[in-house]
């Protein structure tokens, strides 16, 4: 099984691309606190936080883009994934980092620049679109979706 639930910190703001075939991907670094044997790193000079690559994609990586900033504190869920490339030298490099498959916006609303307070919630990455049935003609009005209602 894997699967990594992680909750910190931004270090900075999210970076969007797109690929080729018009995929969003984001990527930031988490700030995740050790609270086990943080007293003896603290007077070691250690530091007391992992510093964990994030990536999340598609629409969920747009809604990061747009709503997460520096400092922002959330919660990561994912999985860990670990991938190769050539770097320009000719050595194998290696990169281990959380693919994100849900982000949940935690703590107090962090400010734009502007002064606007930010969204706060959570969202999740879907695994595929979901197609809505047919609605039937009844004088009740719109069907309403069942995640919609809220009890």
């Amino acid at each position: 099984m894997n699967k990594v639930i992680l909750a910190g910190r931004l270090t900075r703001d999210p970076e969007v691309r797109y690929t080729q075939s018009g995929k969003a991907v984001a990527s930031f670094t988490l700030a995740v606190d050790r609270r086990f044997g943080r007293r003896n790193a603290e007077a070691n000079g250690q530091p007391t936080a992992d510093f964990i690559p994030i990536v999340v994609w598609e629409r969920l990586a747009e809604v990061c883009g747009n709503n997460l900033i520096k400092g922002s504190q959330v919660l990561v869920e994912g999985r860990m994934q670990v991938r190769s490339y050539d770097a320009q030298d000719g050595s194998k490099r290696y990169v281990t980092e959380v693919v994100a498959n849900e982000v949940e916006f935690m703590g107090s609303r962090p400010q734009r620049e502007g002064g606007a307070p930010m969204p706060q919630g959570g969202y999740q990455q879907s695994a595929a679109p979901q197609q809505q049935a047919p609605q039937a003609n009844n004088s009740f009005g719109p069907s309403i979706p069942d995640e919609e209602i809220p009890f």
